[in-house]
């Protein structure tokens, strides 16, 4: 049977040794179309960073916005944080990225450019693992730390709380 085993090990390892050659000259500075490549992809990081920044800092925003009302005792707001984060998390990025841009101008006759579509929608995908991030933050806040606080004089609002 271990003589099964290795052998079948070595049938696959087999694959990796062929000759196959990797198209890496698309992206060799020596090569002029790979020049012209690189320079497109290098021009497209600013971009990239930029977007990602702004939706990171607007999902941040949104997400304690959508995370403070699960804390409360209102069912509602509860039930509205569930909600939010189940159905945001459950759609694929590129679904969004897609509604937004090619599904906004259909049903409702706005349309954004690529730029600000991306942005919206990598913030509300963002958004709800923030506000589950915030949620858990929050409630990981055992009841000792409020009780020490409380005895080293510290205000409510500065006390963290569960």
């Amino acid at each position: 049977m271990k003589f099964l085993k290795i052998i079948a090990l070595l049938f696959l390892l087999q694959g990796c040794s062929s000759n196959y050659e990797w198209g890496w000259y698309i992206l060799s500075p020596e090569n002029i179309d790979g020049l012209t490549n690189l320079k497109f992809l290098i021009s497209g990081i600013t971009t990239t960073i930029y977007i990602s920044v702004v939706s990171i800092i607007l999902a941040m925003i949104i997400g304690l916005i959508v995370a403070l009302p699960s804390l409360s005792n209102n069912k509602f707001l509860s039930y509205f944080n569930i909600a939010y984060v189940e159905i945001v998390r459950a759609i694929p990025l590129l679904v969004l990225i897609l509604w937004i841009y090619y599904g906004l101008p259909i049903m409702m006759g706005v349309s954004f450019s690529p730029f600000v579509s991306g942005i919206i929608a990598l913030t509300i995908s963002e958004s709800a693992f923030q506000a589950e991030i915030f949620r858990a933050g929050i409630n990981s806040i055992s009841k000792g730390q409020h009780e020490v606080s409380e005895s080293l004089g510290m205000d409510c609002n500065l006390a963290p709380s569960n």
